[in-house]
């Protein structure tokens, strides 16, 4: 079975993206110091990556507007809207849960949750995330998207490994 994967960035009080549901603020503390590239390392056990449409979108015309990055990776964008898909990007309309139990069957490499918050509580919910990589940002943001809304059962974990460098701590905690 295929394993599911959360990596992402939040600040230090829970936010994936700012209440303009930007994401400038992910940086370490200082412009000058080299962060730690554990990003080329984890790309290479995913061969999915499911995301909302507003990751996609902020993919698509700020992050990476020239190139989609994701090109050796099937990726399903959950959607609302009815788009075409492209040879590697699929937009669906399937609840989250059904997607990710449906995929979690398929032989393959490890499946990424890339964004949407509203996605990875969806996820939490129904317990189907099994490893939980989270970089700390070390800003407070004080308003904009959560990562964790409230939940109705805790998520107990283990913590397998943390990494810190230039005010940023990476944690890795799969379920127990």
């Amino acid at each position: 079975m295929k394993k599911v994967v959360l990596y992402i960035a939040m600040s230090l009080d829970g936010y994936i993206a700012d209440k303009e549901g930007k994401v400038d603020w992910l940086k370490g503390q200082n412009a000058k110091e080299e962060n730690i590239d554990t990003y080329s390392s984890f790309i290479k056990e995913v061969d999915t990556v499911i995301m909302g449409r507003n990751t996609y979108k902020q993919i698509i015309t700020e992050l990476s507007p020239n190139q989609w990055i994701y090109h050796d990776l099937t990726t399903y964008v959950i959607t609302h809207r009815k788009l075409p898909p492209t040879e590697n990007i699929k937009f669906i309309q399937e609840n989250p849960y059904d997607l990710v139990k449906r995929l979690k069957k398929e032989q393959g490499k490890k499946i990424w949750i890339c964004g949407g918050g509203k996605i990875v509580q969806s996820l939490l919910k129904e317990k189907l995330i099994d490893e939980y990589n989270i970089a700390v940002i070390p800003v407070i943001l004080g308003a904009g998207i959560p990562l964790f809304g409230k939940m109705l059962k805790e998520i107990e974990l283990t913590l397998l490994n943390t990494l810190t460098y230039n005010g940023i701590v990476e944690l890795l905690y799969i379920c127990r």
